[in-house]
């Protein structure tokens, strides 16, 4: 395993879409993840796209487990939303693409979900709370989008000014 350096926008690889993962998931796949898992943990964040280190394809990682909780990582390989509830919600949301910086989003409260885990099984449940927020953040690096897209033109923009002043402070 190895920690993998984060992409911080406005680096133009975190808006391409990523490429669905075709076939079985392989050991490629696996040693990917668990690049993954290990870059996501020491950065630290809950959940971390491929794209966010590079590699434009359809997955992502995720870990919901608070501090004093045992590690319960979690796979995706091309996850897909079967359904999401008309009902939204605001959550506060960050991104290691987008470090320091918080802002609400609105996003469907619940939904259903569809992807292959670490071993390439198929599951289908229903996310809620915290894990419906993540996974949706998470499946819209996928389509190169980032949490800031879905703000206001005037704090996308204070959150972009924010990245490019502690670039130049460096």
């Amino acid at each position: 395993m190895a920690i993998r350096p984060i992409l911080v926008a406005p680096d133009p690889r975190l808006k391409q879409k990523s490429l669905p993962v075709e076939g079985p998931v392989t050991d490629a796949h696996r040693r990917l993840m668990d690049d993954m898992l290990e870059t996501m943990y020491d950065a630290p964040g809950i959940g971390l796209a491929a794209i966010q280190i590079g590699e434009p394809l359809r997955i992502i990682v995720m870990d919901l487990a608070r501090e004093d909780e045992p590690k319960a990582p979690r796979y995706f390989v091309n996850p897909e939303i079967l359904w999401a509830s008309e009902d939204v919600v605001p959550y506060e949301e960050g991104c290691l693409s987008v470090p320091d910086y918080y802002d609400d989003v609105e996003r469907p409260r619940h939904v259903k979900i569809r992807y292959m885990d670490y071993h390439g099984k198929l599951i289908e449940e229903d996310a809620e709370g915290l894990y419906a927020v993540c996974i949706q953040h998470e499946m819209d690096h996928l389509e190169g989008v980032l949490f800031i897209d879905h703000l206001s033109r005037l704090k996308r923009e204070k959150a972009l000014n924010k990245l490019k002043k502690q670039r130049r402070a460096l």
